[in-house]
């Protein structure tokens, strides 16, 4: 998708003088990369006419929640909650492969590689890895494809889509990560559905939900 597709103050699910939320659309940079394509950062200070400052990322071919402080107490105060793992973090994947079980927890060792940029995962830990956990259940299963709902406990550099692969599931479209073929829009199906987090400043519980791609049959088959 590029910038002529959407209209940026579409995306927003969530704003106020501390912070803003942005539905992502698969294949926009959250921020400025070696590509001349405009970012969700850049266009969201167009839409906000104010700088924002990035408190997390999404891969680029996934979509969904990206949420930008406008101030740096904001910043500090996000930053703080994702340090301290009070922030959760929801997802939603699509998988050909059953996993081998209904529900579970994922603990792996994941390692960067900068000049592939994909993540290593190993069962245990070694030189210069991280540990990585998430949980998963499967929520909902079509002739084709099953629907798993995530909850991320860490975030590592494409933890999902790691570990899902890492049990035979790989996502959707993911060929980075060993899915057959990639998807004609060079998307993934992995959407960042639901964030909860206090607000910085009443510190009130706050949720965002984020609407899966509504142009998509595959998503359009789970009904979400």
């Amino acid at each position: 998708m590029n910038t002529q597709e959407f209209k940026i103050g579409d995306l927003v699910l969530y704003k106020n003088n501390q912070l803003i939320a942005f539905n992502k659309p698969a294949n926009v940079p959250v921020q400025d990369d070696k590509t001349a394509d405009k970012s969700l950062l850049s266009l969201g200070e167009i839409y906000a006419k104010s700088s924002l400052h990035l408190i997390h990322r999404l891969d680029r071919p996934a979509t969904g929640i990206v949420l930008f402080a406008k101030t740096h107490g904001a910043l500090t105060a996000l930053n703080e909650q994702f340090k301290n793992k009070e922030v959760r973090k929801t997802y939603l994947a699509v998988v050909k492969n059953m996993p081998p079980e209904s529900e579970g927890m994922l603990i792996h060792f994941l390692k960067k590689n900068e000049r592939q940029n994909r993540s290593i995962i190993s069962e245990n830990e070694v030189s210069g890895s991280k540990k990585a956990e998430l949980y998963y259940k499967i929520i909902k299963s079509i002739e084709n494809y099953h629907l798993l709902e995530i909850d991320l406990i860490t975030g590592r550099h494409h933890q999902i889509r790691a570990q899902l692969a890492a049990i035979g599931c790989p996502v959707k479209g993911d060929d980075k990560y060993g899915f057959k073929r990639a998807n004609s829009d060079h998307s993934i199906h992995l959407h960042a559905w639901k964030l909860r987090f206090r607000h910085p400043v009443s510190g009130e519980m706050e949720e965002i939900i984020a609407p899966v791609p509504s142009h998509d049959s595959v998503w359009k088959a789970f009904e979400i």
